[in-house]
């Protein structure tokens, strides 16, 4: 479940982290990317019982908040909308991997400290696996970002890719 970032926003899917670290994870892993461009966390919440339903996922992959940061909602909605993912995932016995999501820093430090804490504070609540960041490196280096400075480029796919990878395969071994 994700947003632009996981949906390969901007280019042709197999360019994507999701792409890429599927070939990696071979036959050991099928992925389905329920990722879109613009969603929210309450757009990914509404969706996701369905999703688990019709795929039963052993593990699903929570990549999304960075619209609502944007938009400026509430970090409180925030983690009660990611929090029901979560309890969701758990009770269709699927593992969880929630990946922390970061904002421009022009959204000031409280708000943008208050929506950071969000991600740390569920992953310890619920002991799911957690990756902080996705996204860290990357928006420091122009040469890893498209033209709007806002979504990772091809070559920030495969940083993404390695990341995601070594969780996965943590959680499967």
């Amino acid at each position: 479940m994700g947003d632009s970032l996981s949906a390969a926003y901007g280019m042709p899917l197999e360019k994507g982290w999701v792409h890429l670290t599927q070939k990696r994870m071979q036959s050991r892993a099928r992925f389905v990317n329920a990722s879109i461009s613009a969603e929210t966390t309450a757009g990914a919440a509404h969706n996701l019982p369905g999703l688990l339903q019709k795929h039963r996922p052993q593990i699903v992959i929570l990549e999304i908040g960075a619209n609502d940061g944007l938009r400026g909602h509430p970090p409180a909605a925030i983690f009660m909308n990611l929090a029901a993912m979560i309890e969701r995932s758990l009770e269709a016995g699927s593992a969880v991997v929630l990946a922390g999501i970061d904002i421009p820093s022009n959204y000031g430090p409280a708000y943008r400290e208050a929506f950071r804490s969000v991600y740390p504070k569920l992953a310890a609540d619920y002991d799911i696996a957690f990756i902080a960041s996705l996204f860290d490196e990357i928006y420091s280096r122009p040469d890893l970002l498209q033209d709007d400075r806002l979504h990772p480029n091809e070559k920030a796919q495969i940083l993404i890719a390695d990341r995601i990878f070594e969780s996965l395969n943590t959680l499967l071994d």
